[in-house]
């Protein structure tokens, strides 16, 4: 594979991953909720999560989702579910002025999972890479190698968006100390989640 013919893989690719989704909204709450010691936990998550979603589409389950309304359906309700249970929960998440820290591997292992399941539990994401990544591949080179330098491409340029997100989000923390303003950002960020989620069971898969 030459250098031309990735690059506007990685380009599409960096553009995509800077939109916010219910990915980053996640991150971006924890991150504004917990500070930047959850950063690393909830990154960890997202690239799980994406590396489930793309190597699943690699492996035909995009093809089996398209070809399957029972399936699509049945993964659909359960990621929209989650969603908006999450959006539920940061609207009624406590906020204080306090910065007590909260290391628990319980904790920190819940929010990976909950990065994960929001990154991963997405039919939408599944079929988009079946979608997306073909469009790039050289018929002429060999098929693996390519899925496996644009799969570390993309998961490495996810991975490091949702690192800066949360970075960000962590900074801008230090602005919002008063109880009201935080509890302002956790309701619009569960609001955010909640209205993923509503769009999520809504969203039909002849729109895919």
């Amino acid at each position: 594979m030459t250098f031309a013919h990735w690059l506007p893989f990685a380009i599409a690719s960096a553009i995509l991953v800077a939109i916010p989704g219910p990915t980053v909204l996640l991150v971006v709450s924890y991150a504004l909720g917990h500070g930047r010691r959850y950063a690393l936990a909830t990154t960890a998550g997202v690239a799980l999560g994406d590396f489930t979603a793309m190597t699943a589409s690699m492996l035909g389950l995009g093809v089996i989702l398209a070809a399957s309304a029972t399936l699509f359906s049945v993964l659909k309700w359960v990621g929209a579910a989650y969603l908006i249970y999450l959006g539920v929960k940061l609207w009624r998440a406590p906020v204080g002025v306090g910065d007590a820290p909260d290391t628990s591997e319980t904790r920190t292992g819940r929010i990976f999972a909950h990065a994960y399941a929001v990154t991963a539990l997405n039919p939408k994401s599944i079929i988009f890479f079946v979608a997306f990544v073909p469009q790039f591949i050289d018929p002429h080179m060999a098929l693996a190698p390519q899925i496996v330098v644009f799969e570390a491409t993309f998961l490495l340029l996810a991975t490091l968006n949702a690192f800066a997100y949360a970075l960000l989000a962590a900074a801008a923390r230090k602005v919002v100390r008063s109880p009201r303003v935080q509890r302002a950002v956790n309701r619009t960020g569960g609001t955010l989640l909640i209205g993923a989620g509503l769009f999520a069971a809504a969203w039909r898969k002849s729109t895919a």
